[in-house]
Order: structure tokens, then sequence, then C-alpha cells
């Protein structure tokens, strides 16, 4: 095995800023799947809900604009919605290309459930205070848009 040296840091696991993002999603999922599986709900399905439950009756691309999803990953999560009653998908009357996405009465109620055990939870379980994880998160979103003009230009 060769011997690190000064000159390896770079390329050192324990520096990489994306191993550190990518390791805690995985924790993060691992604290969000038992509150959600109490939901019936998977991590990116929540994601669904959390967009619907800002505004009801988006199409299909404006879910997946919000969320960074194309449509082939999107559908399948919508049917299974769907088919656990809490989205109803509609052809747009305007324009047929356009698939419309609706909550359900049970879909609707379900967001009071959400919201009275996930963020709690969540706070808890990161330690940090509100102010914390709300520069945390901007700090993010700044990350995430200089990537995103990195990789389009």
């Amino acid at each position: 095995m060769p011997r690190k040296s000064a000159g390896d840091a770079p390329l050192l696991l324990a520096n990489q800023l994306c191993f550190a993002i990518y390791s805690t999603a995985h924790a993060f999922n691992r604290v969000y799947k038992p509150l959600l599986d109490r939901l019936g709900l998977t991590y990116p399905q929540y994601l669904v809900m959390l967009v619907l439950w800002e505004r009801d009756g988006l199409s299909v691309k404006e879910i997946g604009e919000r969320l960074f999803l194309d449509s082939g990953t999107l559908t399948p999560l919508l049917k299974r919605l769907e088919a656990a009653h809490l989205v109803k998908r509609t052809r747009s009357v305007a324009d047929e290309r356009q698939v419309l996405v609706a909550l359900t009465a049970q879909g609707t109620g379900l967001r009071e459930k959400a919201k009275a055990t996930i963020p709690p939870a969540i706070l808890d379980a990161t330690g940090c205070s509100l102010a914390e994880l709300s520069a945390l998160q901007r700090s993010l979103i700044a990350l995430r848009e200089r990537l995103n003009e990195a990789a389009e230009g």
C-alpha cells in the first residue's frame, strides 16, 4: 500500500466536500425513513408532497423543475402517490400535453400529520438551532446554484 504524503491531501476521502454532503444525505435518509414509513411515503414522494402542499394543482413539469427531477423519474413517483390515493393526475384542458397533479382530500389531510411529526423530529436529530440550520441551508443553496452554473457553462 502506498504511503500517504502531503501531496495526497486533495485525494483523501476525508477531505472531499462531495463525500461529506453525500454521507450526510445518507444520514438524513436514515432519520427520515422511519418517520416517513409512518406516513406511507418514501423520501422522494415526501418531496413531491411538500411541493404540492405549498401549491396544489401543478403540472408534472413544474414539480420536476422544483425538485430538479425529469419526468421519467417523476412519473413513477406520481403513479405510486396516485395509487395511494394521495394525488390525482389529469390532463390539462388548455393543453392536453400537460399533466396536472392535484392533492386528494387524503393527500391534503396527510399534511397536518407530517407537520406535527417530521420537522420537530429532524430538528431534534440535528442537534442544531433553527438559526444554524437556516444558515446552513442558505449556504448549501448558494453552493448548489454555483455548481449548476459551472455545470451549464
